[in-house]
């Protein structure tokens, strides 16, 4: 069994991509057809209430028996997958170090020394990759090359590995989700210059994690625990309906795009329900902007030019508009197929549905 993130950042893998979530397991396989890709095979599986708790696999057996669904459903035969590890769990860093270093003295000083630095536990707690980005000149005229460093804890590692062990798989490559995400939009992302970021907003199960990226990879990362299930809760408390980790409710609201006092103060200008949604919404909107805020302090001669929004919440109707007001930038929900090009069937994959396929599609294209 795989003991560390191996293969982080490698190009390559010979299996599949699989995404493991709280709520659904999500297999995909695609194949490359003259430039572009072609959607061999996408399904999803649900996942019960306590296998996944946050973000962390509890029940590995069970786990493990929803991937073997997964691909069962999906008729896929295949030894070897790509999966990732929720970005929350993770450390990502882009550190400088001297550009005279040789490859093992870099290794040396990443891994043992900087490492130690960023992370929040021992560094024989983690599994930490690295990879170089490129060489600039510091302000004392010093040539120096940044580094990207990411870690993650070798419970949350191991706790992935021996899942996939158990369902008879090996795992080629094990990333970080926000890379498959980031994967999967490259191209949305190579309009950007050096001076301005795009703010990646991943809203899922349980949590939010936002990303500010420049030149294709993250400077800054953070996760707020709001997600779709308390977007889900305050509705079904508002309408007094038991809560339900089914997204048919949430699906099904429009968000209104322009300011209602009423979702911020109580007042009843509108109904109940709607009141609740925009309260959540409203506290996820303030730490978005508290993130843009404090990043944009540390930086000098940087603007934000696009946010995206990226997983199961990211598609909420009307929620591009209702950011794009609420924080005056503009804002788009993600479309994975679209974006990758994919030919699919407009009624099985709805718009709604798109933006929470990112992570998948990016893990699949490591084979491709």
């Amino acid at each position: 069994m795989v003991k560390s993130f191996n293969n982080l950042l490698s190009k390559f893998s010979k299996g599949v991509g699989i995404e493991l979530t709280p709520e659904r397991v999500n297999l995909v396989q695609l194949r490359k057809q003259r430039q572009g890709l072609k959607l061999a095979s996408l399904s999803s599986v649900a996942v019960p209430e306590g296998v996944v708790v946050d973000g962390q696999i509890i029940d590995i057996s069970t786990m493990a028996e929803l991937i073997q669904q997964a691909l069962a459903e999906s008729k896929i035969k295949t030894s070897r997958v790509a999966t990732g590890v929720p970005a929350r769990d993770s450390i990502v860093r882009v550190i400088p170090v001297p550009a005279e270093l040789d490859n093992k003295e870099l290794r040396e000083m990443v891994l043992n020394h900087e490492a130690g630095l960023y992370l929040p536990y021992p560094r024989e707690e983690a599994d930490v990759d690295y990879q170089k980005l490129g060489y600039f000149v510091d302000d004392d005229g010093i040539e120096k090359v940044q580094v990207l460093l990411v870690a993650t804890r070798k419970e949350v590692t191991d706790a992935y590995l021996n899942t996939f062990e158990q369902a008879g798989l090996k795992v080629d490559v094990l990333e970080i989700n926000s890379f498959a995400l980031l994967r999967t939009i490259r191209d949305q992302l190579r309009v950007f210059g050096l001076q301005e970021a795009a703010v990646l907003v991943d809203i899922e199960f349980d949590s939010t994690e936002i990303a500010i990226v420049i030149n294709g990879v993250p400077q800054f990362s953070r996760s707020v625990p709001i997600g779709t299930y308390q977007m889900q809760m305050a509705l079904s408390r508002a309408m007094s309906l038991p809560t339900s980790r089914d997204m048919g409710l949430l699906q099904g609201m429009v968000i209104p795009a322009t300011p209602i006092d009423g979702g911020q103060t109580g007042v009843t200008d509108i109904n109940p329900s709607m009141a609740a949604l925009l309260r959540v919404l409203g506290e996820l909107t303030d730490e978005l902007r508290r993130s843009i805020e404090f990043y944009l302090s540390q930086s000098e001669n940087l603007e934000v030019a696009q946010i995206f929004l990226a997983g199961p919440g990211g598609g909420l109707q009307q929620l591009d508009e209702f950011f794009t007001q609420r924080l005056g930038l503009p804002t788009t929900a993600i479309d994975p197929i679209g974006s990758l090009s994919l030919q699919v069937d407009q009624e099985k994959y709805p718009d709604l549905q798109r933006s929470g396929l990112g992570i998948v599609l990016g893990l699949g294209m490591r084979e491709v």
